[in-house]
């Protein structure tokens, strides 16, 4: 028989612990496929956003505009530009190997402005920050 007094009848659930838990186990499996998804986007629809703030330069003689200097750029990369740098870092590419990948996208993005102008970036360094966003 079982009575009112029965210990474990009275036992109050531990809510907060398991609430934490629930939302922990939650953003471990949901997290990875909202990033996957708003990857495939920007790779295929709506590209993404690059903020750097890096040392660009041009070939050109010393002491020109187009001698290398350190510049903030923040510039949009349509699909085909990201869905590149996009694929080569889920293909687990060396860091130097996307730093030649955006230095090749914003050459082409920011400085060509689609072929409309300039020359071959020839560096892309002394890197302080740079920040993706899609």
């Amino acid at each position: 028989m079982i009575s009112d007094q029965d210990p474990a009848s009275h036992r109050q659930p531990r809510t907060s612990s398991l609430a934490t838990r629930i939302e922990s186990e939650v953003r471990s499996r949901w997290q990875p496929l909202v990033r996957k998804r708003s990857a495939q986007a920007a790779a295929k629809r709506t590209g993404l956003v690059i903020e750097t703030r890096a040392r660009f330069g041009f070939t050109a003689a010393p002491g020109t505009t187009d001698d290398g200097r350190m510049r903030r750029i923040t510039q949009h990369l349509g699909p085909e530009l990201a869905g590149r740098l996009l694929a080569a870092h889920q293909a687990s590419a060396t860091e130097q190997d996307l730093q030649a990948l955006a230095a090749e996208a914003l050459q082409e993005a920011y400085f060509k402005d689609g072929g409309r102008r300039a020359g071959d970036l020839v560096e892309f360094t002394d890197i302080d920050y740079i920040d993706v966003a899609y």
